[in-house]
């Protein structure tokens, strides 16, 4: 191979990819637009209910991973990011409130006390991908009634797990926070970079994300 024909290669290698957010949420798209990440949203249409015997921790991380494999398999040359954030308490998996008087049980619930927030990335690209999953406690401040009846009147409860959002207006019911901020929002962007680079991606604090080599990715079978 000529020097030339060498430096085309090494370019190609090295080249932008295309970045697709397999999520309609629209904290995700803040965050990534937050590190100057360009990306496109397709949303993955997959069955998100909980297997039988299936356990938080690996229920986030199978649903980042089919979310994002769903995407990949459909555009095989970007670079899919995959994540799902459930809220935990007593064991027990907070989803979306199927309505107001949910989001008010969920609420009273959490209440003064500390529960799991768990947040798995996924990223693929083409039949690879690697996961992790991002586990942070978060404790609220105790909540009375009418609190949480005007936290709820502000509808912002109704389309997030466990029934608030801490970049938003719940940030005043949160006491403490022991981990990854941006995990609790949605996206834990330290470990996405982390799982990009697996992948053989490199980030560099802006577009374009560019293909590297590649460190231990794992097989998507």
């Amino acid at each position: 191979m000529t020097a030339t024909a060498e430096g085309k290669a090494a370019g190609a290698a090295a080249g932008p990819v295309r970045v697709i957010l397999a999520s309609q949420s629209p904290r995700r798209r803040e965050l990534l637009d937050l590190i100057g990440m360009r990306h496109e949203v397709r949303p993955a249409d997959i069955d998100e209910r909980v297997l039988p015997g299936e356990r938080p921790a690996p229920h986030a991380e199978r649903l980042a991973r089919e979310k994002a494999r769903t995407i990949a398999r459909a555009e095989p040359d970007a670079l899919t990011i995959g994540s799902d954030t459930i809220v935990v308490v007593d064991g027990d998996i907070l989803g979306k409130p199927s309505d107001e008087g949910d989001a008010r049980r969920m609420l009273r619930r959490l209440s003064g006390r500390e529960h799991v927030v768990f947040t798995a990335v996924a990223v693929a690209h083409a039949e690879r991908v690697a996961s992790s999953v991002e586990e942070v406690s978060v404790t609220f401040r105790p909540l009375s009634d009418e609190v949480i009846d005007a936290y709820v009147a502000t509808g912002e409860p109704m389309d997030k797990a466990g029934a608030y959002g801490i970049q938003g207006y719940g940030a005043t019911i949160v006491e403490r926070i022991d981990g990854d901020f941006f995990a609790v929002m949605g996206l834990a962007l330290g470990r996405m970079v982390r799982l990009m680079g697996e992948l053989g991606f490199e980030y560099a604090f802006g577009p374009p994300v560019r293909r590297g080599a590649a460190r231990g990715a794992e097989d998507a079978s």
